[in-house]
């Protein structure tokens, strides 16, 4: 688990560097991105995000970089592949080892990346409990409104008032 971690001292006492993490209520996913697989970031949206960017193409870049290399390191120390690749070389959707989520003491990163390079993070509390299937939901939702839509232009900003709103409903209810 990255961010989290604890010390243990002589004599048995614990501290943890970190404050506690709250108990999670009400909306709990921060923010929301979608990315194809050149980088471009497809749609943004935040929804309970307590501190805004200044620049919101350089957060996208720093999440987009985040995910590759994260990609790269956890295929490289997969301890059951003796193919490695070298570090800092695109894996292909599927290929090797991959992560589905982090937490640090104050969001959980739930990621999934589908076979055609469509990469979804959610951002949440740190409580959140595994998304995977919700990231599935959400991609379906981006199938139905955006990839049969013939009005979307593949590799383009998703501007769908249906998909949002869809979004916003089943957004909600992830607890």
């Amino acid at each position: 688990m990255l961010g989290v971690w604890n010390m243990q001292f002589f004599g048995g006492s614990e501290i943890s560097p970190s404050p506690p993490v709250p108990t999670a209520t009400g909306n709990n996913v921060h923010m929301m991105y979608i990315f194809n697989r050149s980088g471009v970031c497809l749609f943004y949206r935040e929804w309970n995000r307590p501190l805004r960017t200044l620049n919101p193409q350089q957060d996208h870049k720093l999440m987009f970089g985040l995910l590759f290399s994260l990609k790269s390191f956890t295929a490289k120390m997969d301890p059951t592949s003796a193919d490695k690749g070298n570090l800092g070389v695109p894996q292909l959707p599927g290929q090797g080892c991959s992560f589905h989520s982090f937490r640090t003491n104050t969001y959980k990163l739930s990621f999934t990346e589908t076979p055609s390079g469509i990469k979804i993070i959610l951002v949440t509390h740190p409580r959140t409990g595994d998304l995977r299937d919700s990231l599935k939901y959400i991609y379906n939702l981006y199938v139905e409104y955006a990839v049969r839509n013939p009005l979307y232009n593949p590799g383009t900003t998703l501007r769908c008032e249906l998909f949002n709103t869809s979004l916003d409903q089943y957004v909600r209810s992830i607890s």
